[in-house]
């Protein structure tokens, strides 16, 4: 069996798995089904460690989120409700082992001897960050207009369309700050494991004044909270895996064109011109230009499947400083 023990010099690749991207449809929404979706996205992943490269992925949470808080409000009557902060933490336990789990389950088939480490990561915010005024997150399944504003009116949800693909719960999603557990991450990358964190955009926290953390309600974006770890770590590479092959100009309308390579100027531009959709390709666009302005060689951004050893022959779009 090889035995792949990356160090330091060798290129650091931050892989953002999207929630949405670890459920393929409503028809293939349950444990199970996620479980196959994880061992799919692994069988790609694993090629680009098996060329040499560091990596640390991080992964979405927005369905899982919104499904723990949809239990728990149809079992309020029985048993307590799950905050936020918490329901966050669960998901990155749930679908950090089912990440974990298929990337070591496809290390050993691939007969490379490597560690995996998921870790539950808390990531700083400003108590005072606007968001929590200005619900703007997406979680939870896709809802008819109808069934989303019955919860509003049940519920005290705030509601609001996302990117034309249906209705979804909206809830706070301020700027990480910083990671409390980067310290750790930077130990665990120099002993030559793989690392799974930052899941969900990591769990809000803040510091109190006499020091102390605590969390927050609400649900970090994962590709700013992803950027934020690969400019801390000095990655060269930053892939956010996503639904769609790749990003476009004039999304779902007649006039939509796919982009094969963009630079960061020309995102800057098509971001002021209201090109993508805040909640979906947006924070991905602002996450990639912040990336490459930290110092970051090259944003990836395609979907799961496309991804391979070779990251410059990668089919989806390539932002370029």
């Amino acid at each position: 069996m090889t035995d792949i023990h990356a160090g330091r010099d060798k290129p650091l690749v931050v892989i953002a798995i999207g929630g949405n991207s670890l459920i393929r449809d409503s028809e293939h929404m349950d444990v199970l089904d996620q479980y196959r979706a994880a061992g799919e996205t692994a069988q790609h992943i694993v090629p680009i460690i098996d060329r040499g490269y560091r990596v640390v992925v991080t992964h979405g949470n927005g369905p899982q989120v919104g499904f723990i808080l949809l239990r728990s409000e149809l079992a309020r009557d029985a048993i307590h409700q799950v905050p936020l902060a918490n329901c966050v933490a669960d998901t990155q336990g749930a679908i950090g082992m089912q990440i974990a789990q298929a990337l070591q389950n496809e290390l050993r088939a691939r007969r490379i001897v490597k560690s995996v480490a998921a870790l539950v990561t808390q990531v700083v915010v400003d108590e005072d960050d606007p968001s929590f005024d200005m619900p703007s997150k997406p979680i939870g399944p896709f809802m008819g207009e109808q069934e989303a504003r019955e919860h509003a009116e049940q519920d005290g949800w705030v509601i609001g369309e996302d990117a034309g693909r249906g209705w979804r719960r909206l809830v706070a999603s301020p700027q990480p700050l910083d990671i409390i557990e980067l310290p750790a991450i930077r130990t665990l990358l120099d002993s030559g494991t793989l690392v799974i964190a930052a899941g969900g955009g990591g769990i809000p926290v803040i510091y109190r004044s006499d020091g102390e953390l605590r969390p927050r309600p609400a649900v970090i974006d994962k590709d700013a909270a992803s950027c934020l770890l690969a400019s801390e770590l000095g990655a060269d590479y930053f892939i956010i895996s996503t639904d769609v092959d790749k990003v476009a100009l004039n999304f779902g309308t007649p006039e939509h064109v796919e982009i094969d390579t963009l630079t960061a100027a020309e995102a800057r531009t098509h971001l002021a011109e209201g090109h993508f959709a805040e909640g979906s390709m947006r924070p991905k666009i602002e996450s990639a230009v912040k990336f490459l302005e930290d110092g970051g060689r090259k944003v990836i951004i395609a979907q799961p499947h496309n991804l391979r050893a070779e990251l410059d022959d990668i089919y989806g779009t390539h932002i370029v400083p």
